[in-house]
């Protein structure tokens, strides 16, 4: 059975030209929407529907995309609320040292001194460098910057990601 990861939400139409606002929540949108990239449409109790992207570009916060075949507004109304997303087998090979959110989220997070801080919740994508949401037992969550010199390994064998916190930010907690 074919595997698939989320790659989006579609929100909204955009104009009248068979548009959809999508929020994302992919490492790589300009790989996920360059034109002729495949994404399955899954709606509530609808069979999914596989799309070939025609278009897309950028508007404040939201992806828009465009379908080969649904030219209009009307063509993609039923559209909204349904989840994009890509199958396994089209995930590209990443080069050394990249990965998926999907394979980040989940790990568990180990200081340089061996202290467990917490699992990997979530992951922005605020500007220039990836932010990780680290939850803790019992504490507000740690913010994380996915930096050279903040993670230093990732062993996706043994979920675990060890990392060197930079100076002043657990200075909170001492």
């Amino acid at each position: 059975m074919t595997e698939y990861l989320t790659v989006g939400k579609i929100v909204n139409t955009q104009g009248i030209k068979g548009e959809v606002r999508v929020i994302s929540s992919t490492d790589f949108p300009e790989k996920r929407y360059q034109k002729g990239a495949q994404l399955t449409l899954f709606r509530d109790n609808q069979e999914p529907l596989l799309l070939t992207i025609d278009s897309h570009r950028k508007h404040k916060t939201f992806d828009l995309l465009s379908f080969d075949g649904y030219a209009s507004i009307n063509d993609v109304e039923n559209f909204r609320d349904g989840i994009l997303k890509v199958a396994e087998e089209n995930l590209t090979d990443l080069a050394e040292n990249e990965y998926y959110y999907y394979e980040i989220i989940g790990l568990t997070v180990i200081d340089e001194a061996g202290k467990v801080l917490g699992k990997i919740k979530e992951i922005l994508a605020p500007g220039a460098n990836d932010v990780w949401v680290v939850a803790r037992k019992g504490k507000d969550d740690l913010l994380l910057p996915y930096i050279e010199s903040v993670v230093k390994k990732i062993d996706l064998d043994k979920q675990q990601v060890m990392v060197e916190l930079p100076e002043g930010l657990l200075e909170d907690e001492n």
